[in-house]
């Protein structure tokens, strides 16, 4: 085993917060406790398919190829002086309370400090707990690949996420309905170790107070100050509330970064809303493509659409609403509450304008602005307009050739030549209004570049190329895999051997299962 792991393994969630009392893995309500122990599945054959080199580092991790190393990230063997458990939490799920939830196919299995820095480790797919509620607890390979590599992407894109450390192979077959149709068929299993200095949840708040335990309640609050909000200072009324609203601020920071990139996580149910503000839990994900605001690839959601791209902020601002519901018992008054939640309703509108105008280049404000931003949302979407690509192109407008940049946005367009033609008057009209807005700016040409080129990434893992990865690695071959995860570690690079992915979704991706709409299987 190497030093590393047996100096700098810590122990604070089961060491300072409660445990349950049974340790039958079985299903049930667990009452009381904020987590139970429970040993991960030992995988039949486990082989080792990618590791982040960068987060191993971040961890002091110098051994990743030794057979320690692999039996650790796969549930084999224990970290020492540690004891692998899942976490006890509940949630709203699609607007609905759904009761204790829990880690039903993840099993921590501890915390190293290194370099002043404590991570959690987490393996995703390593077998029941008692929260499977008769689920299997295991991941596929396919799920496990889109997990991996967009965690990581999510990270160099600037985006506060939960990492990933290694992917790996159980060497079990496991039976999955993809799309919840009838059809189930077997998979390959697999296990991703993923790290973040808390898997904590809003719903880990959420379940004692839907059941009353505000002993438990504040016994987990004081624990998350304690570690993640120190600054905030002892426990009391003005603590909580200082609490909750540094929670919304980083909620708000992470949501309005997803709308910059045009990321869509499809399932922002409340155990999925980290209470550090990271994104977690990446299952139907995808990246906007042609502009639809209305689009969310989760096929759960495709008839209502609540978690579809353009309600991701108001669907902010309902979660931390049960957040503050469930924070109410230690600070027994609403106002202060209602005041932070009135602080993310009025000031997101004012950060997201800020952002939206950032892309384009812009980094002042005046009163024609919002029409602007407006409008452009309007053409992007009746015409079809690839988001990344449009954006990103921006930094190739000239001032004085303004009208010449229509064939650039033609070329971004997922329609034809000919059903562009009936909006190539009114972008025309919207590019003179952007160079007029531009030309008041007192950036230089090169400054403006560099700065856009730093909010507008060039490459993001759009869902065919996730799609690509697995289909190779359903055949053994990884290489795709190492490719994209190379790719996305400089998003906003140039990157001039890699333009092959700067482009277009492909024709045959529309409507691919995998590559389109996704399930929550995993």
């Amino acid at each position: 085993m190497p030093t590393i792991l047996t100096s700098n393994v810590n122990n604070t969630f089961i060491d300072e917060l409660p445990a349950d009392l049974n340790e039958v893995n079985t299903p049930r309500q667990v009452e009381k406790a904020c987590y139970s122990f429970v040993q991960p599945a030992i995988p039949s054959n486990p082989t080792l398919i990618h590791v982040s080199h960068e987060m191993a580092t971040e961890l002091g991790l110098e051994e990743t190829e030794s057979p320690e190393f692999l039996h650790v990230v796969t549930g084999k063997l224990n970290l020492p002086n540690s004891r692998p458990y899942a976490m006890c939490y509940g949630g709203h799920q699609f607007g609905h309370w759904a009761g204790q939830l829990g880690d039903g196919r993840a099993i921590n299995i501890g915390e190293i400090e290194f370099n002043s820095n404590r991570w959690a480790l987490q393996l995703k797919g390593s077998g029941r707990t008692p929260y499977s509620r008769g689920a299997d607890g295991n991941a596929v390979l396919r799920s496990s690949i889109r997990e991996y590599l967009c965690s990581e992407a999510m990270h160099h894109l600037g985006v506060p996420t939960t990492r990933a450390l290694s992917l790996a192979l159980s060497g079990d077959q496991v039976m999955r309905d993809v799309l919840y149709n009838g059809n189930p068929a077997e998979e390959k299993g697999a296990i991703v170790c993923r790290v973040a200095p808390s898997f904590i949840r809003f719903g880990n708040f959420e379940i004692f107070t839907s059941r009353g335990d505000h002993e438990s309640l504040k016994t987990l609050v004081d624990y998350t100050i304690r570690h993640f909000y120190s600054e905030l200072g002892s426990p009391s009324k003005e603590t909580y509330i200082a609490f909750f609203r540094e929670v919304m601020l980083r909620t708000k920071k992470m949501l309005l970064d997803w709308q910059r990139v045009g990321f869509v996580h499809g399932v922002m149910n409340t155990d999925n809303l980290s209470i550090l503000g990271l994104t977690i839990d990446y299952g139907p994900y995808g990246w906007l493509e042609s502009y639809e605001p209305d689009w969310t690839p989760n096929i759960t959601d495709a008839e209502h659409r609540r978690y579809r791209y353009e309600n991701q902020p108001s669907i902010g601002l309902w979660n931390l609403t049960q957040l503050a519901n469930a924070l109410f018992p230690l600070i027994k008054e609403a106002a202060p509450l209602e005041a932070v939640l009135e602080e993310y309703r009025s000031g997101f509108p004012v950060e997201y304008l800020e952002m939206m105008l950032s892309k384009l280049g812009i980094f002042t404000t005046n009163n024609n602005d919002q029409a602007l931003i407006k409008e452009l949302q309007v053409l992007m979407m009746v015409s079809q307009i690839d988001m990344t690509l449009f954006f990103r192109q921006l930094n190739s407008f000239d001032l004085e050739k303004s009208g010449e940049f229509i064939l650039t946005i033609t070329s971004t367009s997922y329609l034809t030549a000919e059903e562009f033609k009936p909006y190539q008057d009114r972008w025309e009209k919207w590019l003179r209004l952007y160079s007029n807005r531009l030309s008041v700016e007192t950036l230089t040409t090169e400054e403006r570049i560099r700065r856009m080129n730093r909010i507008n990434p060039k490459y993001v893992l759009r869902n065919y190329m996730a799609q690509l990865a697995i289909d190779d690695a359903d055949k053994g071959n990884y290489k795709l895999i190492d490719e994209l995860y190379k790719l996305l570690k400089n998003p906003y690079d140039e990157q001039p051997e890699m333009e092959k992915w700067f482009v277009k979704r492909p024709d045959w991706a529309k409507d691919k299962v995998g590559s389109s709409m996704l399930s929550c299987s995993s």
